[in-house]
């Protein structure tokens, strides 16, 4: 029998509940950054510690959001990964609980009261398996995981049924990286939609993410989401499993998550779940004549016409223009440190080096597989997953409120704007049209239409999903806040405040990966019954 691990009692003695909340990031990747800068811009809460492999990320990180440009990491605040942090943190929670009275140590260092998980997809699951006896308060960036029997290991690990199997009430905070939900434009839509009913009963929504043209080249085609997973999902789940979610919290969820949780009100489920979508371009048999044999940009002979090159995409458009930030420091981790140190021309030259990478074919498949290829052709990289795809979501009218209705979503990725999302709402009294800055709605019986004034964050908050990342972050560390004040009870501070349970986070991905089934295999999931399959697979091999 293992030994229980011991609860965190970190807090030195003297130490009150007023303590200034402490988090630890996994992850010093653009994803991390923009937590942490969350948590450092709008809310009390501190990043305490930082577990990063890479050297220049982790220092980057280190100064910017924990020890400062002129300072260094005191004990317990850099960590090489994961592996290492939650092993001295075991080390440190034993000090707590048996205080060694031969040593000299007159103070053991703090802990952290929650997580930000902030590495490649593929790694969450070990992550949260190995984080769930610690008993921390976690948010998870999206997706979960990459298989709907992941995700729910991944609840069942977080909260484990009672031995009736019926479930338990939470002991944790947990939030997943739905940003959407979260940006001031989507709370007003949502709020026009369900509390203010500015267009009546929801009959049908159409929702589109256009990803942009070089921005899906850069993620999908050359990056580390160019691959499907084993079970054979791709940039659905990758790039738009928060589409899907914020389809559902508009159409889905119910209106108030706090009186829905005290109530027992459940969400309105759909009737089925339907989709089609391929690979349409970026494949061989589209590859300009002109670029002959070259496999990468770098030597390419129709480099100068080809509106993906690499050269003209990383360093013309970004680092020539001064940009060393996202994507040319994902091409180059180190790249803000060598123009600082050694100047633009050095690091013209470490990017074109980068860029220069590439692979034939007498290297394995495995070895291409395992990191992204920034300077391949587009037209001879490895990728497979859709480039074009479409959902479709239908509901059955289970009373008041809550009609028969129609979503569908597109995921495009050749496209002029990047990630500005745009859609229209039908309603039985109206209609609302929408983009990334704002929202128009038309009144059937007056014929006037009112535009909305969509609150905008300050310019520093907007540098993501329009204020989403610092909404998500500031929402996760004031329900940290209210638990651990011992103000609110979890189950209460996770409604109130995130707004979303980890049930409906792991629902809302199985929609994605019930979409994508429907996909490959040309049918339309009914979602009651394949849900229920799904679930009892589940619980049988969970029991086993």
């Amino acid at each position: 029998m293992k030994e229980p691990i011991p609860s965190d009692t970190t807090t030195i003695t003297g130490s009150s509940s007023t303590q200034q909340m402490r988090f630890l990031v996994i992850g010093a990747g653009s994803r991390g950054n923009a937590y942490a800068r969350g948590v450092s811009a709008t809310t009390s809460g501190i990043v305490h510690a930082i577990a990063e492999p890479h050297a220049f990320k982790r220092r980057d990180f280190g100064q910017k959001y924990i020890w400062g440009s002129s300072g260094s990491p005191a004990e317990g605040q850099e960590f090489t990964d994961w592996r290492e942090w939650v092993k001295w943190e075991l080390s440190r929670r034993k000090l707590v609980q048996n205080p060694d009275p031969n040593s000299t140590q007159t103070r053991i260092p703090p802990g952290v009261n929650g997580v930000f998980i902030c590495t490649l997809d593929e790694t969450h699951v070990e992550i949260l398996q190995a984080l769930a006896p610690l008993h921390l308060h976690i948010l998870c960036e999206k997706p979960l995981a990459l298989s709907l029997n992941d995700c729910l290991t991944v609840y069942r690990t977080l909260q484990p049924p009672s031995p009736d199997s019926t479930p338990q009430p939470p002991k944790n905070i947990f939030s997943i990286g739905h940003v959407l939900r979260y940006s001031p434009h989507n709370i007003l839509l949502r709020k026009l939609l369900l509390t203010n009913r500015v267009i009546g009963d929801v009959v049908s929504l159409e929702h589109c993410e256009p990803v942009g043209w070089w921005h899906f080249s850069h993620s999908y085609v050359r990056g580390n989401w160019r691959r499907q997973t084993a079970a054979g999902d791709g940039s659905l789940l990758t790039k738009s499993c928060h589409d899907i979610d914020f389809i559902l919290w508009l159409l889905c969820s119910p209106t108030d998550a706090e009186t829905a949780a005290r109530t027992g009100q459940t969400p309105h489920f759909p009737r089925s779940i339907s989709s089609a979508g391929s690979l349409t371009q970026f494949r061989r048999s589209r590859k300009p004549a002109a670029a002959g044999n070259a496999t990468n940009c770098v030597s390419c002979p129709a480099e100068r016409d080809c509106a993906y090159s690499a050269v003209r995409i990383y360093n013309e458009r970004h680092l020539a223009k001064g940009h060393t930030g996202w994507p040319v420091d994902i091409v180059c981790p180190d790249i803000e440190d060598v123009v600082r140190v050694q100047g633009r021309d050095a690091a013209e030259r470490v990017l074109m080096d980068r860029l220069s990478e590439d692979y034939d074919e007498t290297v394995q498949d495995k070895t291409v597989a395992e990191r992204p290829w920034y300077g391949r052709c587009v037209w001879e990289a490895d990728n497979e997953v859709c480039d074009d795809q479409v959902v479709t979501i239908s509901w059955d009218e289970e009373g008041p409120h809550r009609m028969a209705k129609t979503a569908s979503f597109h995921m495009i990725a050749p496209t002029e704007k990047q990630c500005e999302r745009r859609g229209r709402v039908y309603g039985t009294t109206g209609e609302i049209e929408y983009d990334s800055s704002r929202i128009s709605v038309y009144d059937f019986a007056t014929g006037e239409t009112t535009v909305f004034d969509v609150p905008k964050p300050p310019p520093e908050h907007q540098e993501s999903h329009g204020g989403g990342d610092f909404g998500l972050a500031r929402q996760f560390v004031s329900a940290v806040e209210a638990v651990e004040s011992g103000k609110l009870d979890v189950e209460t501070a996770q409604a109130r405040f995130v707004g979303c349970s980890l049930e409906e986070a792991v629902r809302s991905h199985a929609v994605v990966f019930a979409a994508e089934e429907a996909r490959r295999e040309e049918k339309v999931v009914k979602w009651g019954s394949w849900w229920d399959e799904k679930l009892r697979a589940s619980a049988a091999a969970w029991k086993a």
